[in-house]
């Protein structure tokens, strides 16, 4: 090579590596990639999966901590397993997948070191997700979003480690199995027909779930398997009366529950709530977000007092004058240390809401706030006076 064309070469080739060094992202467009004649007649991501995979191999090396792969709309690309090298398996701390097919095998050894696992619109079985975690000891955390072919989702009891669980929009998913000991927080949103979480959680702190009677169900099932549970978040579509029982959330501070207003019943009874303070003797604060809207309260059953000293805080958004909810105010704040009833905030709303609100005001002045101890505080928001909200409200179609 001629010194004058070896001389451009080398600064071209350090004019490459301070590019890559100060733009790290790889953009693969088909105009960067084919010509115009060529655009539309060629297997394009056929050649991005090429080049992708050629780049890979070149940025995973042993050493490496942290592996970031987000991939849109291509579901099709399989995710190379060979790039888990014994180097890289012994190094890596964090694997997040984003639209690609994984498929682990028992041959792909242990993962020792990694704690973090994140699987975003992953082509994944239940059977290969669980060959992954049988061989990643260390695992503290597991998240699940969008990954439809997991059918039976089992969490082996090796994973001592493993302290929080997410799983969200697996619309497939049909039985989750914890075998884990070691278990404080577990999110599950979605349907499932079988739950098993283990005999005792001792150690569950967070437990969250979004599906049809999932506040029947967790005031049936939930108490003897999670003696020491701390913070509970229930969200319902569909639900039915939650019953009174003997079992007891003992431990139980934190309680968030949101029910879909527009698809209850009309015969469902807001007051069969009060199972969840019966069966919580240490509970501080309940959030309730009950937005729906009702004909005014009937007269109000004579109802026994309710005894718990430890509520600190009762919240209630989209507070309506359904009977059943103000029968369940009224039995809180007379025992409460501090009662907070809301309405939503600022915001346009429908008429039919608006009249909704203003009926619920009457039902709280009529029915709760002579009922409120002076150790109690009770603050109501009522309808917002705002311009914005008066006038921008929207007519029931």
């Amino acid at each position: 090579m001629p010194m004058d064309a070896a001389g451009r070469a080398a600064c071209l080739s350090q004019f490459f590596l301070s590019s890559w060094r100060c733009y790290p992202k790889l953009t693969l467009t088909r105009y960067a990639l084919c010509s115009k004649s060529k655009a539309y007649g060629e297997n394009l991501s056929t050649r991005i999966d090429s080049i992708l995979d050629s780049w890979l191999q070149v940025a995973v090396k042993p050493g490496i901590e942290e592996l970031t792969l987000f991939l849109y709309e291509d579901e099709e690309y399989i995710f190379p397993i060979s790039l888990l090298s014994l180097g890289v398996r012994s190094s890596i701390r964090s694997l997040e997948l984003r639209s690609c097919v994984f498929r682990p095998t028992p041959e792909l050894g242990p993962l020792r070191g990694l704690t973090r696992l994140a699987l975003r619109d992953v082509r994944i079985t239940g059977l290969k997700l669980e060959c992954l975690l049988f061989n990643s000891l260390a695992l503290e955390l597991l998240d699940l979003i969008h990954c439809h072919r997991i059918i039976f989702l089992k969490i082996p009891s090796v994973l001592l480690q493993l302290s929080c669980v997410k799983v969200r929009g697996c619309s497939y998913l049909r039985a989750v199995e914890n075998k884990a000991p070691n278990l404080s927080s577990f999110t599950l949103y979605g349907q499932v027909s079988k739950l098993s979480l283990g005999a005792t959680l001792p150690m569950m702190k967070v437990f969250v779930m979004r599906c049809d009677k999932v506040i029947r169900y967790a005031r049936a099932n939930l108490p003897p398997i999670m003696p020491n549970l701390k913070t509970l978040e229930l969200g319902s579509t569909f639900e039915v009366n939650t019953p009174m029982l003997p079992s007891k959330f003992l431990n139980l501070k934190h309680l968030i529950i949101q029910v879909n207003g527009e698809t209850l019943s009309p015969s469902y009874d807001y007051f069969s709530l009060i199972s969840f303070l019966d069966a919580s003797p240490s509970l501080e604060t309940w959030w309730l977000d009950v937005r729906h809207f009702f004909e005014g309260s009937s007269h109000l059953r004579q109802l026994p007092e309710c005894h718990h000293d430890r509520l600190k805080s009762f919240e209630v958004i989209g507070f309506s004058s359904a009977k059943g909810l103000v029968e369940l105010t009224c039995c809180i704040v007379k025992r409460g240390n501090n009662s907070d009833c809301q309405d939503a905030m600022c915001r346009a709303i429908r008429t039919a809401e608006l009249e909704e609100a203003s009926r619920a005001v009457v039902a709280i002045r009529r029915y709760i706030e002579d009922k409120v101890p002076s150790t109690a505080k009770l603050t109501l928001v009522e309808p917002c006076p705002c311009r914005r909200c008066r006038s921008t409200h929207m007519d029931d179609e």
